[in-house]
């Protein structure tokens, strides 16, 4: 984009990632669409297996139990670590992607994932790190606590105790678990924007996203409340023409098709929830790197710093040295203060007996040897 950088408000960051967004609009859904596919693919494979095994356990056919726990565990095992290495390579690419449109580079599919496939382990581990902190964690945690309720025999657990104790506290602990997993979301949402544009390692990047997102957590939270509402929206839009189309044919009425059309519909919605996933992604990777750098505006003036290096009167530092931790060197006593994020070299001359020479032995003499 070729609009000045400045601090921004939510309906501005809003309209910002909408341009961006529509600008390249093809780009940003490719780059979403590769890791929602490879999601797309494993489901439903999943799904025709099982479906598979439906059919054949009910004509009879007799299936040994053991190929199928074989099948079962070699696909979690493919699928898990693929997931993961894709969606991690996903949401780099999309910061990739953002953050040079952002400050008005090019970009295309081949270039963003090239970028991020360079450092693929470190983002690799940035996405673990935040699935463990916001999903890993309450999962846990969930899990200790409902053990601890069997084990200690809380009330509601038979089928004949209608005391409402164990149930209250398993609702109660979901929403403590939900409400903590949406405030470590808010953190450490940043901190993608962070390891992509400063190449930081996966823990800096971390600490850094808290710190940045500190200040616009609360409009950060509006934009996830947003694009919650957008996708269901969207699910639905996509979904009920095509299960009304479904209902209004012929020949699939009636019981010898029910199981038929049971299997199609639950296709349907999940290749609807894929699609809008990969059409919803591409929303909050722009918003949160405008974010990302709207913050880094606001705290850092980044704004400045920009317009120094267009102008050639600030060489971009080294990627060694986009680390949040360099403090600004001190400045010399007659150089004038330059605050952060920017650092002033002092340059001494040369020969240092310059400065010790008085001014009286630097005056021209005469034959006689008198000034």
């Amino acid at each position: 984009m070729n609009e000045p950088l400045h601090p921004l408000t939510l309906s501005e960051i809003l309209d910002r990632t909408a341009q961006l967004y529509r600008s390249r609009f093809l780009v940003f859904l490719g780059i979403g669409t590769i890791p929602a596919g490879t999601m797309f693919v494993f489901a439903a494979g999943a799904f025709a297996f099982i479906t598979w095994m439906g059919l054949n356990a009910r004509s009879g056919t007799n299936i040994a139990d053991s190929f199928v726990w074989v099948f079962l565990v070699l696909l979690m095992l493919i699928a898990i670590p693929v997931s993961l290495g894709v969606g991690a390579l996903g949401e780099a690419a999309m910061s990739d992607a953002a953050a040079r449109l952002f400050l008005g580079d090019k970009i295309t599919i081949r270039s963003a994932y090239k970028a991020s496939w360079k450092r693929g382990w470190r983002y690799v581990g940035l996405f673990l790190l935040q699935g463990l902190v916001i999903v890993g964690v309450p999962a846990v945690v969930f899990s200790l606590g409902v053990f601890g309720m069997i084990f200690g025999k809380v009330s509601g657990l038979a089928a004949n105790d209608n005391s409402p104790l164990f149930g209250g506290l398993v609702f109660l602990l979901i929403l403590v678990l939900g409400v903590f997993a949406v405030w470590m979301l808010l953190r450490l949402c940043l901190a993608f924007p962070t390891c992509v544009v400063e190449q930081a390692p996966a823990w800096n990047s971390l600490k850094r996203g808290v710190m940045l997102s500190k200040g616009t957590r609360a409009r950060i939270f509006v934009l996830y409340v947003m694009g919650v509402f957008l996708s269901q929206i969207l699910a639905w839009c996509v979904m009920f023409p095509i299960l009304i189309a479904i209902a209004l044919i012929p020949g699939l009425q009636g019981q010898a098709h029910a199981q038929a059309v049971g299997m199609f519909t639950i296709l349907v919605t999940y290749g609807s929830y894929f699609l809008v996933k990969a059409l919803v992604k591409p929303i909050f990777g722009i918003a949160l790197t405008v974010f990302y750098f709207d913050q880094r505006i606001r705290k850092e003036g980044f704004d400045i710093e920009w317009m120094m290096q267009k102008a050639g009167m600030l060489a971009p530092p080294p990627a060694s040295e986009l680390k949040p931790e360099i403090a600004p060197l001190a400045p010399a006593q007659d150089s004038p203060v330059v605050s952060e994020p920017f650092a002033v070299a002092t340059v001494m001359p040369e020969n240092p007996e310059i400065i010790s020479t008085p001014q009286s032995a630097l005056e021209p003499k005469t034959e006689e040897g008198h000034a």
